[in-house]
């Protein structure tokens, strides 16, 4: 076994991974501030918008989310009046989520936006080498689902 050495930290790929993560939401803030939604935010409207009456247990596992404070994020859109939340017909205390006009006008006017943050994300990278590199962090993501508090359902490619 290799002894850590602080001086080492760069060499660490979850050093990398949580940076990329840090420089990855400030460019998608960048990108979108002009409509004051954040990353989670986005991925919860889209996958709602997705699946309409999906849950929000379903919600927070479809976007890799924490279960106990996915209620937060809808509380805020819900205020904004992007999503609405539904009594379930079968359980009263389920509620089932769907996106307003509101919310599909805001995913369709921010979509260049957060489009042009995936582009800029991927900027230091020479073209060719990005499929590979969304190749291989699919992979490092999905073959460590079950090691996450908040495992993801969603769909990712093979």
């Amino acid at each position: 076994m290799t002894t850590f050495c602080p001086e080492e930290l760069e060499r660490l790929p979850g050093f990398h991974i949580r940076r990329l993560q840090q420089i990855a939401v400030a460019v998608f803030m960048e990108e979108t501030q002009d409509f004051g939604i954040t990353p989670v935010q986005f991925a919860a409207i889209s996958a709602v918008l997705r699946q309409p009456g999906m849950d929000q247990r379903s919600l927070a596992r479809f976007i890799g989310f924490d279960t106990s404070t996915i209620g937060s994020v809808i509380d805020r859109l819900e205020a904004r009046g992007l999503i609405v939340r539904n009594t379930s017909p079968t359980d009263k205390r389920v509620r089932l989520l769907t996106v307003t006009a509101s919310g599909t006008d805001l995913l369709r006017e921010a979509q260049p936006a957060v489009l042009r943050a995936q582009e800029r994300m991927l900027d230091p990278l020479p073209v060719e080498q990005r499929e590979l590199f969304m190749q291989m962090i699919t992979r490092v993501n999905r073959e460590n689902q079950s090691r996450t508090l908040a495992p993801s359902l969603s769909r990712e490619p093979a």
